[in-house]
């Protein structure tokens, strides 16, 4: 064989594999984009404080949006809904209030992608009327079980948010499927709290892993000016075992500003969070 003909046999070679695809990041693991907001029903003006938040949600485009103080009465559609249609999503509303009922309050949960599953469960105790949302959905591949739930409010209510949170993590567990799960809402306490201890020994809060040294004013998601002046109390969680390969990423708070003539999204500000789950 000539010089000539073994270059040729190289360079066909080498352009072979510089042609050939190679695993990238993007292609070894895929993010997911999940946002909690509690929505405040329909206080304070709800048509100007939708017009502040439809423009922040078409920015970010979540996958998955879990809302809390969903509201629908005689004169006001399914708050969820609306947030739906505008965004290009599918719902699952819940609430301790039956259908038959005019005025309903819950919880829901939107996604662009495909559902697969809908479920919603209330919460116990009975009277303190407390639900959580479920869907699960279908996202490049795979199949992701979301959550939204709201919990009990007073801050000396510890017992019965740990009454909450023990029956949503039963609820999860008879309910997930095998890929990852997304758990998220207004807890209405922060972690460290014995209560929240019962979700930690479980499951990883996301903007924590990703700020870890975040001051409680940085992290906080109850507006100073409606209450307490830090509250670090809405929470997005994925599971802690290493097992699900669902690592947090990126995270921020969001809505923390009002706009020019002084409307703000909600009295709560919002969790945006970012996860990468690998194929």
């Amino acid at each position: 064989m000539t010089p000539r003909s073994l270059l040729s046999i190289a360079v066909t070679a080498l352009l072979a594999l510089a042609t050939q695809p190679r695993l990238s990041a993007a292609a070894a693991a895929d993010t997911l984009i999940v946002v909690t907001l509690n929505l405040w029903h329909d206080s304070h003006d709800w048509p100007r404080r939708l017009a502040v938040i439809l423009p922040e949600l078409r920015r970010i485009r979540p996958d998955v949006l879990l809302l809390q103080e969903v509201l629908q009465h005689a004169t006001l559609r399914n708050q969820a809904e609306t947030l739906a249609d505008s965004l290009g999503c599918h719902v699952q509303f819940a609430s301790v209030d039956g259908p038959e009922r005019p005025k309903r309050y819950g919880n829901a949960v939107l996604t662009p992608h495909r559902i697969l599953l809908r479920g919603e469960r209330n919460l116990s105790p009975d009277n303190d009327y407390r639900a959580v949302a479920h869907v699960r959905l279908e996202w490049r591949g795979h199949q992701v079980d979301a959550y939204s739930t709201h919990l009990h409010h007073t801050p000396d209510g510890g017992e019965i948010r740990a009454t909450q949170i023990r029956h949503l993590l039963a609820y999860v567990d008879s309910t997930r499927g095998k890929g990852p799960v997304l758990i998220g809402g207004d807890f209405n306490c922060e972690l460290g709290s014995p209560e929240m201890n019962l979700m930690t020994a479980r499951w990883l809060d996301v903007y924590r892993a990703v700020h870890p040294g975040a001051s409680r004013a940085a992290a906080t998601t109850f507006n100073p000016l409606y209450g307490p002046e830090v509250g670090v109390i809405d929470h997005l969680f994925v599971e802690a075992r290493p097992a699900r390969r669902v690592k947090p990423v990126a995270s921020e708070v969001i809505f923390r500003t009002a706009t020019p003539d002084s409307v703000w999204a909600s009295d709560h500000f919002g969790v945006v969070g970012k996860v990468t789950i690998a194929r």
